[in-house]
């Protein structure tokens, strides 16, 4: 039997910076893949009294489309849920704000990314402030409504760094257990075995690749675009090399550009960009391949068995939450040489940058941290003290410039 628990009862690491932008701006625009609580989110964790409109409800669709401003007119806030299925709705709201600019009058969700869609050709600058809402995190899951200490390592000096992850009262966890899970919130909270959440996947690929994708572009060939769909999550912390992917699947390389861009429009695929400042190394600039839920991925690789790539996916899916829901901007990168060296995870904010290095060992070894010390050599002073993200228990400095860190203790 599949227990069923209250989802909406998980706060989220967005939801402050939800109510935050809702205190400001006359249109808040929250986006996000299908089934990663958006709704539950707008519905439950928004305080006052709100209209609330799906676009998923077959009579509010057509009427988006014949008489949009019936949904946008009228003196209380409105939330409108999955956008996505009628764009040019966007072309009402921004003409009720540009009658009246309240703070809050427009709460907008969307399954996609709207400023890269094509058929969003209405842009609401100025007017609205964008969220993105990313597969819950671990921390999410605990109840705890919180993302990895990032934001605490930043404001600390690195020496004090020990001490603030030592405070963390987490115990040790099993990651391989939490890739599999993904961050989904009906397999994440609401189911117990493997068994129910691969029945859940696999709806959750099917409901993506027949209605959802559908919506974005007209794709027929639908064996195809799943087959590149397992092909992209076999190659996992990859870099993407979109003639490869192509001749492997046996599909045009415009085809597969096109694909892949559509699958990072509905964030599902997220291309880790490479670290873009060369000093005297010769970088690589190619994206490395990540997908936006573990979960997900290991059901469409039918992988059975999870590898250091699953755990990097594990560190950025939790990065990606945490940069989204701050207000200073924050860059998520990778750093790899023409050489070889390379780091796995690269922050950077506030003119500062944070490296960091994911081994899937219980034992870290100074070894492990050989490319994290060339990168603080190659950027001097901008490079803070580098993290060395394990799946044993070890807190300690390995260097006085390398912190080798348990994952539990970290996200």
């Amino acid at each position: 039997m599949i227990i069923i628990h209250a989802v909406h009862n998980f706060p989220r690491t967005v939801g402050a910076a939800l109510r935050e932008r809702l205190r400001v701006m006359p249109a808040v625009v929250v986006t996000g893949a299908r089934q990663t609580g958006k709704s539950t989110l707008v519905e439950h964790l928004v305080p006052g009294r709100r209209h609330y409109r799906s676009l998923d409800d077959i009579d509010v669709l057509d009427t988006a489309r014949r008489h949009p401003e019936v949904l946008v007119d009228g003196d209380e806030p409105v939330t409108l849920d999955e956008v996505q299925r009628e764009p040019r709705l966007l072309l009402a709201v921004k003409r009720a704000i540009d009658r009246d600019r309240t703070p809050g009058r427009f709460l907008v969700t969307g399954s996609a990314n709207l400023l890269l869609m094509q058929k969003v050709a209405e842009s609401l600058a100025g007017r609205a402030s964008y969220l993105t809402l990313w597969p819950m995190t671990r921390r999410e899951q605990q109840g705890l409504g919180r993302c990895g200490s990032w934001e605490e390592l930043l404001a600390a000096p690195d020496k004090q760094w020990r001490d603030v992850l030592a405070a963390n009262p987490d115990e040790p966890a099993d990651w391989r257990a939490q890739a599999r899970r993904g961050g989904y919130p009906t397999p994440a909270v609401a189911m117990r075995t493997q068994a129910e959440r691969a029945i859940w996947f696999d709806g959750y690929i099917r409901t993506y690749l027949e209605r959802d994708l559908q919506e974005l572009a007209a794709i027929s060939a639908l064996p195809d675009f799943r087959r590149l769909m397992r092909a992209a999550s076999l190659r996992l912390g990859q870099l993407l090399n979109q003639t490869e992917l192509g001749r492997d699947v046996a599909l045009p390389q415009p085809t597969v550009h096109r694909w892949l861009n559509l699958l990072e429009t509905s964030y599902q695929l997220v291309r880790l960009p490479a670290y873009a400042v060369n000093r005297t190394k010769r970088l690589i600039k190619s994206p490395k391949l990540y997908w936006s839920d573990t979960g997900v991925a290991m059901h469409l690789a039918e992988a059975t068995e999870t590898d250091g790539a699953h755990l990097e996916n594990l560190v950025l899916q939790d990065l990606l939450a945490w940069r989204d829901a701050r207000l200073e901007r924050a860059e998520l990168c990778y750093w790899r040489t023409a050489s070889g060296e390379e780091v796995d995870l690269v922050i950077e904010t506030g003119g500062s940058l944070l490296p960091i290095e994911v081994k899937a060992s219980t034992r870290p070894r100074l070894a492990d941290a050989v490319h994290l010390r060339s990168f603080r050599q190659e950027y001097g002073k901008r490079a803070r003290a580098g993290l060395l993200v394990h799946t044993g228990s070890t807190l300690e400095w390995l260097a006085p410039d390398v912190l080798a860190v348990p994952w539990w203790r970290l996200f």
